[in-house]
């Protein structure tokens, strides 16, 4: 069996919200297991409702990404969680500290809330990446 991938996501800057996505979703089609922890600025990224355009914030390559139309970030991680072993995971500190609830977040993306505690210990047995 494929080592799992483990990214925790925390900033909430473009390139790094962008490339989160880029690994999760290849990793997941490529029959990879792959869980992905958000937290901290991370979050506002998948606030339900705000326009992709306004959604992230980065510098000069967020600016590149927008005006040649990436694949917007949110959309691969849906597409890792539609075609591969994809699970992703909000904070719940971070959740209690917004005071937001899960149905904040955007649909059919989070399987849950979790804490750091434990997708630390889970993430012993793969590969890990912070963002």
């Amino acid at each position: 069996m494929t080592q799992p991938l483990y990214i925790l996501l925390c900033s909430g800057e473009h390139e790094k919200v962008q490339m989160a996505a880029m690994m999760a979703s290849v990793g997941a089609v490529s029959e990879r297991p792959v869980e992905v922890f958000v937290s901290m600025n991370a979050m506002f990224a998948f606030e339900k409702g705000v326009d992709a355009g306004k959604r992230y914030q980065g510098g000069a390559f967020s600016t590149l990404l927008k005006e040649k139309k990436a694949p917007d970030a949110v959309m691969l991680f849906q597409q890792g969680k539609d075609l591969g072993d994809l699970k992703m995971w909000a904070c719940s500190m971070a959740l209690d500290v917004k005071g937001w609830e899960l149905d904040r977040l955007e649909d059919g993306l989070f399987d849950g809330a979790l804490g750091l505690t434990k997708f630390l210990s889970d993430a012993e047995n793969g590969q890990f990446i912070s963002l």
